[in-house]
């Protein structure tokens, strides 16, 4: 059971974007793995800071999570730590501790080991997925296959041809990072700016691989199982960390973000929670009563009409409807009564009806406790 992502890094949902950094930074550096060696239990709650930070910081997905919860930003499995490793954490959020004392500790964006920094963040791919009312109630796997850059196998995503290909960078030693000291009247100032011979990756290849030119990735196709968690609806996007485009050179895949759409239901219609369905009966059925078959989320259901039934009735079938994505809230099923007026009788039909139109029972009649259309009047105007 994944922990709430505010209650991870101590704040509130109404922190700011600086207050959500600052805060990320402090258990970043509580539990990173260079001050805890061998802790895996640090180690854990460091990855889980980073994927509550990976949500947090992006307004999208903070918006959706706070919407929907954990599943708003990743299915049922969800989430950022499933698919990215501490070379990836150290990749893409090395830059949030760069403007501090601690920036050397965390290698300033670079591959903790010291070792060649990592390429470019793929881009975030973007699909739709139709849902019938069934599959939007109870959850579902859906496997599709998305065309998308995906990593160069002949070079293992490293973009050079051979092992030696790869060499660190002579300007920045490997880093990614060129730092400058000045004299100034203040003293000696420091100044980091990115290495332009490797442009930050801390490498440099000499030997370009055939296959994808030296990018470390090709266009290719990838088959993605999408776990949709119960209770989403139309407009919902859930969020695969790591399942976008291959990064350039070994660098993080972006997100693949789901849209989720609804399938027309040819009987029954969504309001929120709640599912409607219009059922017709003849003036016999309303009058004698009768048991009819319903349609509903999970397939059929029996009600009884009861004697006497008027037009405008709604039945209610508790816990029918839709459940809420975050909470055990279930939504009910409402049912609209409709009698129907026969438009083409028989003769002898005609002379049934007329013998019975002056009988009392026939009459029109308000409901108990029910006001006449006079006595409303008269209370509207005095």
């Amino acid at each position: 059971m994944k922990r709430d992502y505010y209650e991870v890094l101590g704040i509130s949902k109404s922190a700011s974007a600086d207050e959500i950094k600052k805060s990320y930074r402090k258990v970043a550096m509580q539990y990173h793995p260079d001050r805890n060696p061998g802790d895996k239990a640090a180690e854990d709650k460091f990855k889980e800071a980073a994927e509550a930070y990976e949500v947090l910081s992006d307004a999208d997905k903070k918006a959706q999570y706070d919407r929907f919860g954990h599943a708003g930003v990743g299915g049922r499995n969800g989430g950022f730590g499933s698919g990215m490793n501490m070379d990836d954490i150290f990749s893409q959020f090395g830059d949030v501790f760069s403007d501090d004392i601690f920036g050397s500790f965390f290698g300033g964006g670079r591959s903790r080991g010291g070792g060649r920094a990592r390429g470019a963040r793929g881009s975030n791919l973007r699909v739709k997925i139709k849902l019938n009312y069934e599959e939007m109630a109870n959850g579902t796997t859906k496997t599709i296959k998305v065309k998308k850059y995906v990593g160069c196998s002949s070079c293992n995503s490293t973009g050079a041809k051979d092992k030696g290909g790869v060499q660190t960078c002579s300007t920045c030693g490997g880093t990614g990072q060129v730092r400058k000291v000045q004299n100034t009247f203040l003293g000696q100032m420091q100044t980091v700016t990115t290495c332009s011979t490797c442009n930050g990756e801390g490498t440099t290849i000499s030997n370009k691989c055939n296959t994808c030119k030296g990018e470390g990735r090709v266009y290719g196709e990838e088959t993605v199982n999408i776990e949709i968690p119960a209770g989403v609806q139309e407009g919902i996007q859930l969020s695969m960390s790591g399942r976008g485009n291959a990064g350039e050179r070994g660098g993080p895949a972006g997100d693949l973000i789901i849209l989720i759409e609804e399938e027309h239901h040819p009987e029954l219609q969504r309001e929120g929670l709640n599912v409607v369905y219009d059922l017709h009966i003849s003036f016999i059925d309303a009058v004698f009563g009768t048991q009819v078959e319903v349609p509903t989320i999970d397939g059929k259901a029996k009600i009884k009409v009861p004697p006497g039934t008027q037009s405008g009735k709604i039945f209610r079938l508790k816990g029918k409807g839709f459940p809420a994505i975050n909470s055990y809230e279930r939504g009910d099923e409402m049912i609209h009564v409709n009698v129907w007026t026969p438009q083409n009788i028989s003769s002898e039909e005609k002379a049934m009806l007329e013998k019975l139109q002056d009988s009392p029972n026939f009459k029109p009649q308000p409901a108990k406790g029910d006001k006449s259309f006079f006595e409303r009047v008269k209370e509207m105007f005095g």
